[in-house]
């Protein structure tokens, strides 16, 4: 046997004593792995790694339909110290903290409307806000009117586990004063193009301006501005001049989009299958959706450097659909675009116009 030869078996022997040790060891290797994991999640400062700016973590790109890659619309804001999410779909809370987003600091939670996708996730947001944060104050929630009939109406539903993690953990950790949330009723001025400034602290401007998803009364967009950084977040809306009045020089804009192509065939399948009440449901959401080319226009528009879809109608399970979706409206817009999935951060420091984009996981 040549040297060589016997340098492969050689190789083969240690490689299968690596193995017998791998699988010897185990459990020691899984239980210092976990150790090491949890020591660096429970230390983990995102605020000070990510430093000063906007920053925006994508806790919920998706829609009510099932996506791997995306959850219910959730976004949540980190600026000078102030800490905002933008609706609060289903798990938004559970990826914020997958994120390292520091969920027990939350200041404020703003709705863009009533509809439950942006907001079925609410209850969970408030109460890990509550025992994370050692709250002694409802958390203020602010909304189109209608807002202040749904916290109660959610605060009333965990009143009785409110008890018991009070019971459980003491006031220090679950102050029964500091549960639930407060609602906070946006008034907009009347007419198609009302905007209302409705959040001033640490430096981050909140302006709430109105958008068009009939038959829903009250939908709104936010624009956030800090530091001469800016964001604005359509929530679900058709064309609308306003948003791209209120959107005017924004850094990104996150905007909803519904392609319709896509949708059609969806609807053909259920219309093949017998499924007439999908059929219905995939005609309805056709009027009081943008499309991507829509969103794509509204960014020029409105002068946006970089458009993000959000809320993507269908869902894409595989990254090799987002070209396809958004393959009509790339000529509409001339800057970057790309659809957005759960765990983006986006970072735009203060007084320059670069933006970074980052994955949590």
């Amino acid at each position: 046997m040549g040297i060589v030869g016997r340098s492969l078996i050689g190789v083969a022997l240690l490689a299968a004593a690596g193995a017998t040790a791998v699988w010897v060891f185990r459990v020691q290797i899984a239980e210092r792995v976990f150790q090491r994991g949890a020591e660096m999640n429970i230390t983990r400062n995102v605020a000070e790694e990510l430093g000063d700016g906007l920053h925006v973590f994508v806790c919920g790109a998706g829609t009510p339909m099932p996506d791997p890659l995306r959850g219910g619309p959730c976004l949540a804001v980190m600026a000078g110290g102030e800490f905002i999410v933008i609706d609060a779909g289903s798990g938004g809370a559970r990826t914020l903290t997958r994120m390292g987003y520091p969920i027990g600091e939350v200041d404020a939670v703003f709705l863009t409307h009533l509809h439950s996708d942006h907001m079925d996730g609410l209850g969970e947001l408030l109460l890990q806000v509550w025992v994370n944060g050692g709250r002694d104050s409802p958390l203020p929630v602010h909304g189109p009117p209608g807002v202040d009939e749904l916290v109660n109406g959610f605060n009333a539903a965990y009143r009785i586990d409110s008890t018991y993690r009070t019971a459980h953990h003491g006031p220090a950790i679950a102050n029964p004063e500091g549960r639930g949330g407060a609602p906070v009723t946006i008034s907009m001025p009347a007419g198609p193009g009302g905007q209302a400034v409705v959040y001033e602290s640490g430096g981050v401007t909140v302006t709430a301006y109105r958008v068009r998803h009939a038959p829903v009364e009250g939908a709104y967009g936010y624009r956030i501005d800090y530091e001469g950084r800016s964001i604005s977040i359509s929530g679900d809306t058709i064309y609308d001049p306003n948003l791209i009045a209120a959107s005017r020089g924004a850094d990104l804009l996150f905007h909803e989009a519904l392609n319709r192509n896509m949708v059609t065939t969806l609807r053909t399948a259920a219309e093949g299958a017998g499924r007439e009440g999908l059929v219905q449901i995939f005609d309805d959401i056709l009027d009081y959706h943008a499309t991507p080319e829509d969103a794509a226009r509204s960014a020029q528009e409105a002068d946006v450097s970089r458009l993000v879809y959000y809320h993507t109608i269908p869902p894409l399970p595989q990254r090799s659909l987002n070209e396809l979706f958004m393959k009509d409206a790339e000529a509409l817009f001339d800057g970057p675009m790309e659809v957005a999935e759960d765990g983006f951060i986006y970072t735009l420091p203060p007084d320059n116009d670069t933006i970074e984009r980052t994955k949590a996981f």
